[in-house]
């Protein structure tokens, strides 16, 4: 439930701790993610089109549950996902040029 604020300093404090939550989120999502390396063999693997459109498909049915804008929703999700498959590549290919046993 959203608290209603009786000024924009207010309005600003409760915007800091929902990026002090949001950034917390990032990095646990972020940890998956790199985990999420290992299992996968390809690139191909590691940019998999159609689960990013489904977990778009899945956002945006939450978004529409929770009264959030659908189309802000979809493209947040969209750059975030773009912003952990870059990373995600980076530690696939870290992992792929690391000699087994090391």
């Amino acid at each position: 439930m959203t608290t209603l604020c009786t000024s924009l300093d207010e309005v600003r404090q409760r915007i800091d701790e929902l990026d002090r939550n949001l950034v917390s989120l990032l990095a646990q999502r972020g940890q998956y993610v790199t985990q999420a390396a290992s299992f996968k063999k390809t690139t191909d693997d590691v940019r998999a089109p159609a689960r990013v459109e489904q977990v778009i498909e899945k956002v945006r049915n939450m978004a529409d549950e929770t009264g959030a804008s659908a189309e802000v929703v979809e493209q947040v999700y969209r750059a975030m996902i773009a912003a952990f498959i870059a990373e995600e590549l980076a530690t696939h290919e870290r992992l792929a040029n690391t000699p087994s046993g090391s």
